[in-house]
């Protein structure tokens, strides 16, 4: 498939000396330094982490990789973690989580590959007015789901879809690193033309001798035991990452369940957590003081309830991880999808992986 490639040639961004920037910081006061130098360029703020847009393409139909060099204040990541994003659409910023498909070892540019989906505000955003000096901002790299030091012996990567990015990452990594032992990578997409990598996957496994099995689930079908054991017949020794959509997390999970082997599976989520409070427990209103709509609460997440009544909470991951949902709690005890309780007044909570247990108010 032809992609085309837009990039240009772009600096590294500098930075004040400190002790200038200190004076600066003081005789701007109130507003400080950093807001000034956003109005001359946007990578020189120093208290927050940019990243400017370098190059593009569009690999698939509905995707487009980003490379995006980010400012001097980034500290790199580890293969696997994600990225806070956070792009300016229509004077509002939004933020949402993506892997860096890169190597860990090539922390100079980072590659996100962003699949636009239907309603997604973010990811289709990115598709269609995403360019070449584009600044996004970007928050430290974050996660558990990453390669261990020292690294495992046996490795096996599954990805479907839009997963594949964290796994690549892994993988990119491992052959920067000429990882001695053995490494496979099971990947679904649903068509041939729906791959985002192909060409490199091609010859990942042609040439650095990964086994690599792409499978189309159009005509493939989807996530079966023998699918695992042609790409690695020795699974159940190795430890294997996995990130996909829940079809394939719950198929392979049940798989290693059965094998006797879940603990050798490391997973990344892209669904939001289950949390519900009981209707009996759940037992009161909901209040948004600042809308004035007054609800019986149903014991679902608080984001939930609130687009159920009419409303519209900022929102991002849906997760917890994003934190743009955040509102203040006036008063009330709420429960988190980590089963933990708090009836503090005047506390910010996250709608998405929050509910209400009694009556409770919120700011929003």
């Amino acid at each position: 498939m032809a992609m085309r490639t837009v990039r240009r040639a772009a600096t590294r961004p500098g930075s004040l000396p400190a002790s200038l920037a200190s004076l600066a910081e003081k005789l701007l006061t109130p507003h400080g330094v950093d807001r000034y130098l956003e109005l001359i360029d946007p990578m020189l703020v120093r208290s927050e982490i940019r990243g400017e847009v370098v190059a593009l393409r569009r690999p698939t139909r509905d995707s487009i990789t980003l490379t995006v060099r980010p400012s001097r204040a980034w500290r790199g990541f580890a293969a696997g973690q994600f990225v806070r994003v956070t792009v300016d659409i229509d004077g509002v910023r939004r933020t949402r989580c993506y892997s860096p498909a890169g190597s860990a070892h090539r922390g100079d540019e980072l590659e996100f590959t962003v699949k636009a989906h239907e309603g997604g505000l973010v990811s289709r955003h990115l598709h269609e007015r995403g360019h070449v000096g584009m600044v996004l901002g970007l928050s430290p790299a974050d996660g558990t789901f990453a390669l261990p030091e020292p690294r495992p012996e046996s490795i096996v990567l599954i990805a479907g879809g839009s997963g594949i990015t964290p796994v690549l990452s892994m993988l990119r990594t491992l052959v920067d690193e000429r990882h001695p032992g053995e490494v496979s990578l099971l990947y679904y997409a649903r068509t041939p033309d729906d791959v985002p990598y192909a060409d490199e996957l091609d010859e990942l496994a042609a040439r650095r001798g990964v086994r690599i099995h792409v499978r189309h689930t159009a005509t493939d079908g989807h996530f079966n035991a023998d699918h695992l054991r042609r790409v690695a017949p020795w699974f159940a020794r190795a430890t294997t990452y996995l990130c996909g959509p829940s079809s394939l997390m719950e198929a392979v999970r049940a798989h290693y369940a059965d094998a006797g082997i879940s603990e050798h599976l490391h997973t990344e989520e892209f669904a939001p957590p289950v949390l519900t409070v009981a209707a009996s427990e759940a037992g009161g209103r909901i209040r948004f003081v600042r809308s004035g709509v007054d609800i019986v609460s149903d014991g679902r997440p608080l984001l939930e309830q609130a687009e159920d009544a009419g409303l519209s909470p900022e929102h991002g991951c849906r997760m917890g991880i994003c934190f743009s949902c955040t509102q203040r709690k006036v008063s009330g005890v709420v429960r988190t999808a980590g089963g933990e309780e708090s009836a503090e007044d005047d506390e910010e909570i996250q709608l998405c992986v929050t509910a209400a247990v009694g009556d409770v108010e919120i700011d929003c």
